[in-house]
Parts: C-alpha cells; structure tokens; sequence
C-alpha cells in the first residue's frame, strides 16, 4: 500500500481485521473491510452479522445502504460521490475515503495529501498525470476504466454514461494535442505550410519601420545642404569677323 502513509498503516495493523488491504480498491470495494473498522470503534452500532463478504453487484449495495444509514446517524460527512467511487474500484475515492475514516477516528490527519479534493466524475485523472506518457492509458483504456459495467447497473442513464464517456474522451485529446504541441519530436510533428510561411504582421512591422525610418540623402540634396556660393565670371573674347 504505497498511498498510505506509515502511520496509517500502522493503526491499520493495531486494528487486527480479519483480512489485509492489499490493493486498496479491490479490498475496500465492498464495504466489509469499511465496516469492520468502524466496528472496532462502534461495536454496538456497526454488527458484523449483517454485513456480507461477497463481491456481487447486491452485497456491495446491501453492505454499502448500511454503512450510508450509519454516517448519517453519525453525521459523517462522507459524500455519496465517494462511496460510489469506492464501491466501483475508483483508486482516487478509494484513498480519499481512508483519509476521512482515519481523520474521523482519530482526529489526526495524514502527514501528506496524495489526491486532489473530491470530485463528481470519479475519473482517473490525477493518477494518469502523474504515470510517464508512455504509462497513460488509451482513449478507449480510459473509457473502460472510468466508465465500469457495474455502474451501467446501478445508474442506467444512457444519456448522463454517454455524455460521461464523451467527456473521458474530450479531455484524453486534449491532453495528447497539448503533449504534441511542447513535444514535436517526440511525435515527428512536422510544421505546416503556414507554420513555414511568413507572417503578415512581421511584413506590416517591417514596413512600418521602414516608413518611420528618416530617408536617405541623394547627392544633389548634399550638395545643396554645403554652403557653397556660387560667383558668374564673365569671358572677353576677340570679336572675330566671317567676311
């Protein structure tokens, strides 16, 4: 479990559950893991016998109404949004639900945030940024990943899945368009013909520093600018006769 930090990990293990968390998203999915550590601290409200340790679609929805009954009672303030992500192996919701747990039950928060604030989508996001380009996921991977069969049953909107899965889909091209553009090598991104071309505001500078440039002197203007006089001198010559 690298996303947990030590302390958690270590009152995880005082806790002495009757199963390990491994993989956080896998293991937290069905609330009996959840409902096991509130157990330790609210035996007499969260009993162990009405919960499940199944993996279907109907015991994570029974195991999760109860727990729902119980953060109300309690006035906990864990969203529904974070139960659905932990629920349909969301590994950002999956973390940000132990960090409410642990804060809630020990009044100590963790010594480092490792995700962003909790949002409505449920989507991977942060995790792929973080994971080298060659890591991330495909459009398609990605619309798998963020869009689970599971959810299509417990929310068969085909309009609100549609517009969530057009929406993986706008932001992964986003992402790749904004990597070609600061890395054109790395694609072999070629420039275009009007990338080549020169642009027309450079030539309206260019001939709007030539108009603003003083003109050139010709040689008659320098002549004239000398202060030059100028004297007639009249010629006497021989009167010479055709006859």
């Amino acid at each position: 479990m690298p996303e947990f930090p030590r302390e958690v990990l270590m009152w995880i293990q005082s806790l002495d559950l009757q199963s390990k968390i491994v993989i956080p998203k896998w293991d937290l999915a069905n609330g009996y893991l959840i409902a096991e550590i509130f157990n330790r601290y609210y035996p007499f409200e969260v009993e162990m016998t009405y919960f499940n340790k199944g993996s279907s679609l109907y015991a994570k929805l029974h195991n999760w109404r109860i727990l729902s009954k119980f953060f109300k009672k309690r006035k906990f303030d864990i969203s529904q949004a974070c139960i659905d992500g932990t629920m349909f192996y969301k590994e950002t919701q999956c973390i940000q639900m132990m960090q409410l747990i642990y804060k809630l039950l020990t009044d100590r928060k963790w010594a480092f945030s490792v995700v962003s604030p909790i949002s409505d989508d449920m989507c991977d996001y942060d995790y792929q940024m973080r994971l080298p380009l060659h890591a991330q996921s495909t459009a398609t991977k990605s619309v798998k990943n963020n869009v689970m069969f599971t959810e299509l049953l417990v929310y068969p909107n085909q309009l609100m899945n549609a517009r969530k899965a057009q929406k993986i889909i706008d932001r992964h091209t986003e992402v790749r368009q904004k990597k070609r553009q600061d890395d054109p090598e790395r694609f072999r991104v070629h420039p275009t013909l009007g990338q080549l071309a020169v642009r027309q505001q450079n030539i309206v500078s260019h001939k709007e520093d030539v108009e603003k440039a003083p003109p050139k002197k010709t040689a008659s203007d320098s002549i004239n600018d000398m202060n030059v006089r100028f004297k007639d001198i009249k010629l006497k010559q021989p009167f010479i006769s055709m006859n």
